[in-house]
Order: C-alpha cells, then sequence, then structure tokens
C-alpha cells in the first residue's frame, strides 16, 4: 500500500509543479509538461511492478503512435481560445478532436498490421 501511494504522491507532484511553474513562466512550464515524464513514470512502474521488458516495449511503441494524434490538441486549443470560444468548450472541442484522432489512428495502424 505504501508503494502504490508513493506512485499516487509522485505522479500528483508534478501535476502540481508543472501547474505552479506555468504560472510563473509559460516557457518552463510548457517544457515540463512537455517532457514525458508521464511515460517515463508508466514505464519505470511497469517494470517494477512486473519486471517484464516485453510489456514496456509493447506501451512505449503504444505511447509513440499515439502521441502523434494527440499533438493537434496543442494547435487547436489556443486558436479556439484565441477565437474567443471560452475555456471550457475550446477545452471540450479540442479533446473531442484528438479523440477521433486517436481512433483514426488506430483503424490505419491496424491496417498496416500494427497493434497496439
Amino acid at each position: 500500500m505504501a508503494y502504490y501511494a508513493f506512485k499516487v504522491i509522485l505522479t500528483a507532484a508534478i501535476v502540481v509543479a508543472v501547474s505552479e511553474t506555468s504560472k510563473r513562466s509559460s516557457l518552463l512550464g510548457g517544457l515540463l509538461a512537455s517532457l514525458p515524464l508521464v511515460s517515463f513514470l508508466g514505464i519505470i512502474w511497469l517494470y517494477v511492478d512486473t519486471g517484464d521488458a516485453g510489456k514496456v516495449a509493447e506501451l512505449s511503441k503504444s505511447i509513440f503512435w499515439l502521441v502523434l494524434p494527440s499533438l493537434p490538441f496543442f494547435l487547436l486549443l489556443p486558436v479556439l481560445l484565441q477565437r474567443g470560444l471560452g475555456f471550457t468548450l475550446s477545452l471540450l472541442f479540442s479533446t473531442g478532436a484528438m479523440l477521433v484522432l486517436y481512433g483514426l489512428m488506430v483503424l490505419v495502424l491496424s491496417r498496416f498490421g500494427v497493434t497496439l
């Protein structure tokens, strides 16, 4: 149970660090947020928990392919905000677009024999 609590606290601390850093500098906040910290931690926790390098390799491959359709979210969100759509609608629309792109990526990859 202590190990699980440690994982939760460390992960939450990273999110708080991004938020607090972003208040002072969007550049530093963006840099911290763009680091694949969640991926690093997920990979580390998976290996520590299972010791299975094959599972780590599969997770890494899935992360790679699913990062690509997530990138337009970071382009669409500021455009919608700058056009005055409002935070909630901009976030919902950008997230919806990202989810559609995830689905399309999975479909396209499956047609080329890539399974995630």
